[in-house]
């Protein structure tokens, strides 16, 4: 028998609708204000989101299970395998993986994030609900097989379109999409580190890119419900013990400004080998499916020597915080990982780059805080703390997220006094990598497919709007020929600022401005037949056609500091058919977002009477 999946999403959405408002009802007199539906949403997004993160961390030890009959391999249990299961393992997950992403959802390759951070700025939030399980799923088999990946953005994703399904079977307007999608991503990191600040601060500055969001407060009810279910079910324990933090010296910034440098080039030098990898990857003429496979073999081939480079590394990153390395060892595993974490993700497969900063970080501030603790043992704290701040620091350079990074390290040790020299290495960090690399790992993968990212959120409503949906006909046609006398009446007769003139065929040949009469004035008696006004009309700068977005004229309203641009005929270029005003143009934006606002409203009580 076959099931019909488009009547059974439909049942499904109906009881999840029922289930909302029944639970709003209870709210009495507020049964049906919008706030209490955002309140109850993101409630249920944030209990969703954290069952969404428990069941990814089940499903990656039901995987090492799997492939190493043991839930937690740890860095012995991985030395002492035989050297062909090293190699096999990452191979079987890549053929696992393949065709999960090829045939199944492709958004689920990499990390996921710039897939969520392109659906709010782009798509409304719409993701696709089969991303759930299909990122659940392969970025599970590739950490489980020994992949090199975090779990942190896959986690982001699977809250994301946990979130952006909610928003689909309740038929939300495209703003609250977005709010649905921010609520479950914050669900995600605020479930992974039993850090709900951070995991709200993540979501505004990562995922929405705008920390002043009138939404934050649902964003925070999402993630505070996420954080005590997963510390119910997985303990309320921080994801990494760390030592207690002293400040012994202010020369300690010194060795912390090398930390912040060393990680905005080690953050340069990862994007750089990530998407390098990908190209390489890309080159080679085998099906697509079968790639990770090939990028697992190379992980295994690494994990002979070191078998740290293996999985999310958090067992590595707790012997870098308490000082448990040898030097060398910390040397060599930054760049281990970085080729592992490149072939792991730019052959296919499906995990974050998260933990892997998190890892090299936590490598380098351990290597500069052993040696400047060997050289100024009276001045220097102990490795450890060198190690947190690595961490924030890389995570700040690759994402381009300094006050998420900062606000991890923090709610880690819940320590006020890292947060001096952990500030000034995220910032120092972030500063080098945006001078040799202006995109971050998230925003490198949408700037390659010609995607810009920050041109795609409020501005979407923008470029729904054409010129011609706004044009001013009421402008003043000034005949290119008209003497300066009879120019100065007609701009005491008019309430215009600008002034266009034409020529016999109606064709623009220049503007004239009040500020450009300005000078002429005192000699208005001595101009009065020696000067027309094509004498002092100046070229326009832009022009502007019917099928333009109004995007396109405030941004050049903006760059020429202009109230008002000339608009022509496509056809018959050149031929002045009327103007765009700014004033048009932020009535026209504000009148689509108070529509957009309406259709959910409407949405939404219409579920109340169903």
């Amino acid at each position: 028998m076959r099931v019909d999946r488009t009547s059974v999403f439909t049942q499904f959405r109906r009881i999840l609708q029922r289930i909302i408002l029944q639970l709003i009802e209870a709210f009495g007199t507020f049964k049906r204000s919008e706030h209490v539906f955002m309140v109850v949403a993101a409630v249920l997004i944030g209990i969703l989101g954290a069952a969404g993160a428990i069941l990814f961390r089940f499903s990656i030890r039901f995987f090492q299970q799997v492939f190493f009959q043991t839930d937690t391999p740890t860095i012995s249990f991985l030395s002492a395998l035989p050297w062909w299961q090293k190699i096999l393992m990452p191979v079987l997950g890549g053929l696992i993986v393949g065709p999960i992403v090829h045939f199944i959802a492709r958004e689920v390759r990499g990390s996921g994030i710039p897939d969520v951070m392109e659906a709010v700025a782009r798509k409304g939030g719409m993701i696709r609900p089969r991303v759930v399980l299909a990122k659940m799923c392969a970025a599970a088999v590739t950490i489980g097989s020994g992949g090199s990946a975090g779990r942190e953005g896959p986690i982001v994703q699977i809250g994301s379109a946990i979130g952006s399904t909610i928003g689909q079977v309740l038929s939300v307007s495209a703003r609250r999409m977005r709010t649905f999608v921010a609520c479950g991503a914050a669900a995600g990191i605020a479930a992974t580190f039993n850090a709900p600040i951070a995991g709200a601060l993540f979501s505004l500055e990562v995922i929405l890119g705008d920390l002043a969001v009138a939404n934050i407060g649902h964003i925070v009810i999402s993630s505070v419900v996420a954080t005590l279910i997963s510390r119910h079910y997985l303990g309320d324990s921080p994801a990494f013990v760390v030592p207690e933090y002293t400040f012994i010296s202010p020369y300690e910034f010194i060795p912390y400004t090398l930390v912040g440098i060393l990680a905005g080039l080690i953050s340069v030098l990862f994007i750089i080998a990530n998407y390098g990898t990908q190209d390489l990857f890309d080159r080679i003429k085998i099906p697509p499916y079968l790639k990770p496979a090939l990028g697992g073999f190379g992980v295994g081939i690494i994990a002979l020597w070191l078998p740290q480079i293996c999985g999310v590394g958090y067992e590595s990153i707790s012997h870098a915080i308490w000082g448990q390395k040898a030097w060398w060892l910390l040397a060599i595993l930054i760049f281990a990982k970085i080729i592992a974490t490149s072939l792991t993700l730019g052959s296919g497969g499906s995990g974050g780059i998260f933990a892997p900063s998190l890892f090299m970080g936590a490598m380098l501030g351990s290597l500069v805080g052993k040696e400047a603790h060997m050289i100024y043992p009276s001045l220097t704290a102990d490795a450890g703390a060198y190690a947190l701040v690595g961490m924030g620091a890389l995570v700040s350079g690759t994402s381009h997220a300094p006050i998420s990074a900062i606000l991890i390290i923090f709610e880690l040790t819940n320590d006020y006094h890292i947060i001096p020299p952990l500030m000034v290495a995220c910032i120092i960090s972030l500063l080098i990598a945006i001078y040799f690399k202006k995109e971050s790992m998230y925003t490198m993968k949408l700037v390659r497919q010609g995607i810009n990212i920050f041109e795609g959120r409020d501005i979407n409503v923008l470029k729904g709007i054409r010129v011609r949906d706004i044009l001013n006909t009421d402008i003043e046609k000034i005949p290119a020929g008209c003497s300066f006398s009879e120019l100065i009446r007609r701009m005491i007769k008019s309430h215009h600022q600008e002034y266009f003139l034409v020529d016999a065929s109606n064709t623009l040949q220049g503007i004239i401005s009040l500020k450009d009469l300005k000078e002429f004035f005192r000699e208005e008696a001595n101009l009065s037949t020696l000067v027309i006004a094509s004498d002092i009309a100046q070229p326009p700068a832009v022009i502007l056609y019917p099928d333009d977005g109004i995007d396109l004229a405030m941004h050049h309203f903006g760059r020429l500091n202009v109230d008002e641009l000339p608009v022509v005929d496509a056809q018959n270029r050149g031929h002045l058919i009327g103007t765009v005003r700014r004033m048009d143009v932020i009535e026209a934006y504000n009148q689509e977002i108070f529509r957009q606002d309406m259709v959910g409203g409407l949405s939404q009580r219409g579920h109340s009477r169903g």
